[in-house]
């Protein structure tokens, strides 16, 4: 087990954040949103300076900041790149970030990026190799990570055990936390056909500290059934937005990205999805009569 606990000092605001894209800097400096964080891909920022940390710099004075890496490839065959996990390092120490999350996929072989986040078989040696990578990043890093849940187009054979299974037996391991995509869980399940309820309601869901909405785009495999594309190029759908219903009265109100990374809308779009998510955490404060929203910012 990791020496890395969850750490109340650090965790994102429980409100609802953006992911941050340079074309909204103007509506952002121009209107000081109420939005509870924004989130950066730690790729688009390892670069020493430039208007890219300018603007990263201006909007970390103001808001919390969550760390999103998409490329360390922790179910990579090959061990981690230690060059890449320090440029995350770097990013991670120069904007003490509230949170930093990775997926559980795989991206490189040998020295060859593929640019894409792609599954990995589910059996013991698979386990091995992401429990030692979550931990070695969580050395390299000095702090605790959250893995998240991928969209996946196939399944492999080999693997013994179910997603869940696999990813709560990593964070028992690693001693990390998870991140739930409920916009992931609807792709798979409609690209493999198994149901997302299902799904939802086995993962563990005491250790889910943020979750993540997002549109896909649509497509046909070769034998012409509906194939669900992890885009992030649209609305938040009302499937996905049931199932976040679903996560909150399972575990409570929780950190909540809304992921728009291509196809970009204009500013109000994108924080009118944001507010939609704001107020189905608010329904969940007065639900529970736990504590408030205010209590929970401080």
């Amino acid at each position: 087990m990791s020496a890395y606990a969850p750490n109340s000092e650090l965790r994102l605001p429980i409100r609802a954040g953006v992911g941050f894209k340079s074309d909204h800097f103007d509506d952002i400096q121009e209107s000081a949103p109420s939005v509870g964080f924004f989130e950066i891909h730690a790729e688009n920022f390892m670069g020493a300076g430039g208007p890219p940390h300018a603007q990263l710099t201006r909007i970390r004075r103001d808001y919390p900041l969550s760390i999103h890496g998409v490329g360390l490839s922790i179910g990579g065959a090959q061990p981690l790149d230690r060059e890449h996990l320090d440029r995350v390092r770097t990013l991670v120490a120069r904007y003490e970030p509230a949170m930093f999350s990775e997926h559980l996929a795989w991206s490189t072989h040998g020295a060859a990026y593929l640019n894409d986040l792609l599954p990995m078989a589910y059996d013991d040696i698979g386990l091995a190799r992401v429990t030692r990578n979550v931990m070695d990043v969580q050395d390299a890093l000095g702090r605790r990570i959250l893995l998240e849940n991928p969209a996946t187009y196939l399944r492999f054979e080999t693997s013994d055990l179910s997603e869940v299974q696999f990813l709560s037996e990593v964070a028992h391991r690693s001693g990390c936390g998870l991140l739930l995509d409920a916009a992931n869980v609807h792709v798979s399940a409609v690209n493999h056909g198994f149901s997302a309820e299902d799904y939802i309601d086995a993962f563990p869901i005491g250790l889910v500290e943020e979750i993540h909405l997002a549109g896909h785009a649509e497509d046909a495999d070769e034998d012409g059934e509906r194939l669900l594309i992890d885009a992030h190029c649209a609305p938040v759908p009302s499937p996905v937005w049931a199932l976040y219903r679903r996560i909150l009265d399972r575990r409570g109100p929780v950190a909540t990205l809304i992921e728009w990374d291509n196809a970009l809308p204009a500013w109000p779009v994108l924080l009118d999805e944001a507010a939609r998510a704001e107020h189905l955490l608010e329904e969940r404060w007065q639900w529970s009569g736990e504590t408030t929203r205010q209590e929970a910012r401080a």
